[in-house]
This record gives C-alpha cells, sequence and structure tokens, in this order.
C-alpha cells in the first residue's frame, strides 16, 4: 500500500509562534510539512523558510494558499491580520488553526463565523492550546466523570515575569486572561455571562500607568464563578494554575512540582519562565491532533463559536476595566453547527 503523502502546511506569520511552530512540525509532528512561510518581512520569511527543504517563502498569504503543494494553513500572525488570512482560506476551503485570538473583537469574530456558516462545514480549529495540556486535560475528564459534584467556583492564577514594553492595561484582558476565558467555558461547560475587574493598587514592578494586577470574575450561565488574578509582572516566573470547588470536592492543577530537591538545608524545585516551557507539551499535542484530525478529513479542537465567545468575553472585560463596574456578556445565538 502507497504511504500518504505528509500534509502540506503554510504557516502564515514567522515571529516567535511562528518560527516556533515552523520547527515543531518540521521536527516534532508526524504525517505534516512546512511547505510555505509567509511574512510581511520578507527577509524574515526567506531565513525561516530556508530551515526546510522546500519551502518556499512569500509575503502574501493568498499565494501561498494558492500553491498547489499547500493543503491546510496555520496562522500565527498578529490577531489583527487574522481575519483576511481566514477569509482567504475560506475562498480556498482549506482546514485551518488559527491561533488566538480568533480575530481582535467580536464583531470581526462574529463575520468570520458568519463566513464559515456560509460554507456549511467547519474549517477552524482556533489555539487554545490549554486544552491539549495534559493537566487541563486531565482536570477536565475529572469533572466529566461527576465525582466531584458540580462546579461551583474556578480559581485561576495567570502571571508572568514581565510584561512586553507594548502592553496596556486592556491588554491583560485580551492578551491574557482570554485563555481563562476559554478554560472557564470549556471546563465547566458553561457560557460567561458576565464579568467584573477589580483593580488593587497596581504593582512598583508594573510600568507606569500599567494597570497590573487584575481580579476578574466570570459569572456563568451555569451558576458558577470563576475568577482570574492576572499579573503580568510578578519578577519570579511563569505561572499558571486553577482550583476547581466543586459540591464534593475540589482539584487543583498547575503547582508544578513534578521536581522537588532537598540539598544543602533547603527543599525546592523551579519555576517555568515562558509560555514556551510551560506549554510546549501543549503545543506539541495540539498541532498533532490538528494534523491527524484535518488527514482524516475532519476538524476538532475549539471552534470558531469558542474564538468568537472568547472575543465577547474579552470586550465585556475591557468594558468592565475601563467603566470600573460590572458588564454583560453579548453572545448571538449558538448556530448549530457548533453544538
Amino acid at each position: 500500500m502507497t504511504e500518504r503523502a505528509p500534509l502540506g502546511v503554510a504557516v502564515i506569520g514567522t515571529g516567535r509562534m511562528g518560527a516556533d511552530h515552523v520547527r515543531r512540525i518540521h521536527d516534532v509532528t508526524s504525517g505534516a510539512r512546512v511547505t510555505a512561510v509567509v511574512d510581511v518581512d520578507a527577509e524574515r520569511a526567506k531565513a525561516v523558510a530556508a530551515r526546510v527543504d522546500g519551502c518556499t517563502a512569500h509575503t502574501d498569504p493568498a499565494a501561498a494558499m494558492a500553491a498547489a503543494d499547500v493543503d491546510a494553513v496555520l496562522i500565527a500572525s498578529p490577531g489583527p491580520a487574522h481575519e483576511a488570512a481566514l477569509l482567504a482560506a475560506f475562498e480556498h476551503d482549506l482546514p485551518v488553526l488559527c491561533e488566538k485570538p480568533l480575530t481582535p473583537d467580536a464583531a470581526s469574530a462574529l463575520r468570520v463565523l458568519e463566513a464559515e456558516l456560509r460554507l456549511g462545514h467547519r474549517r477552524v480549529q482556533v489555539g487554545f492550546m490549554r486544552r491539549y495540556d495534559p493537566e487541563y486535560a486531565k482536570l477536565k475528564a475529572l469533572l466529566a466523570t461527576g465525582q466531584l459534584g458540580r462546579p461551583l467556583m474556578l480559581h485561576n492564577r495567570h502571571r508572568n515575569v514581565a510584561s512586553p514594553p507594548f502592553f496596556t492595561s486592556s491588554m491583560l484582558i485580551s492578551d491574557s486572561v482570554a485563555h481563562e476565558a476559554d478554560a472557564t467555558r470549556w471546563l465547566l461547560g458553561h457560557e460567561i455571562t458576565a464579568v467584573t475587574v477589580l483593580r488593587p493598587t497596581p504593582s512598583a514592578s508594573a510600568p507606569e500607568a500599567l494597570q497590573d494586577p487584575q481580579f476578574v470574575v466570570f459569572e456563568t450561565d451555569g451558576g458558577a464563578l470563576s475568577d482570574v488574578e492576572i499579573f503580568v509582572n510578578c519578577g519570579f516566573g511563569y505561572q499558571v494554575q486553577a482550583e476547581v470547588v466543586c459540591e464534593r470536592g475540589t482539584a487543583r492543577i498547575g503547582d508544578g512540582h513534578a521536581l522537588v530537591t532537598n540539598m544543602a538545608g533547603r527543599w525546592g524545585g523551579t519555576i517555568a519562565q515562558d509560555w514556551t516551557e510551560r506549554f510546549e507539551t501543549a503545543y506539541d499535542q495540539e498541532i498533532q491532533a490538528w494534523v491527524d484530525a484535518t488527514r482524516r478529513g475532519e476538524v476538532t479542537g475549539p471552534s470558531v463559536w469558542d474564538g468568537y465567545a472568547a472575543a465577547a468575553v474579552c470586550e465585556a472585560g475591557v468594558r468592565a476595566l475601563e467603566d470600573g463596574g460590572r458588564a454583560e456578556v453579548e453572545l448571538v445565538e449558538k448556530p448549530a453547527l457548533y453544538a
């Protein structure tokens, strides 16, 4: 029997995330190869393409998608460029893995959703990689058994060593808490209906005018509450932790105690310093799952609806941050395609 040809993937965006995905597909993922890369910076695209035999470099996503050896698209460009790339992929009816955010706001995400509905079938998996993290997956599986009873509260902590120089107060919500918005919806099986943002006195380590940390509270249509401590200038490491409190017990992930040492009168371990270290396995498994599903002719994982819902939650969160109150989440009726 003839061996199936690997899936030809065009990677759009060759910055830190995109270049890492090129490496991942080339070195880690089975059943796929990078056949094209795209970046507005032509020299950067050429430099990344040169690392992969047979990979071509482009500055126009549409040109890459039209290539005969491109079977699927991975979008890792900045969020504002996602809508155009997604619509171009729909024109070619190509399967897509789109890094979060699906798009930067709910209105553009809804346009993408409506465009996919016109296709009549799913084409997009959104890159909420925490769903592929072994600890999150184990927590989801435990909740599904019902052993702990109904979830009542979900406590989340999301800490970064330091924020990028361009980070704004609203980006703590739209770029960081977006992950907890999806994790809350996925773990609990609830939609988020309202967001409240509380603002403690900023840390002395926060850049001037940056409201850091923030304390975010999600209300859900299942009657649960989910809170998020987002602290992007904690200084000591990258931590993502979650604890679910249920009627008959609790469960916690993210303690990071895989290795504990005892030496010289002290005990302890190490703390990851960024997301590439903490979620390396999640990214590996996410890309492999996408490739495997695409080769089967299927689309699995987080959907365009999930990307749209997260965008709507983040918009409500930014309103709550700016107005200092509670903001309701506005969602259209969920289409049957995403049921």
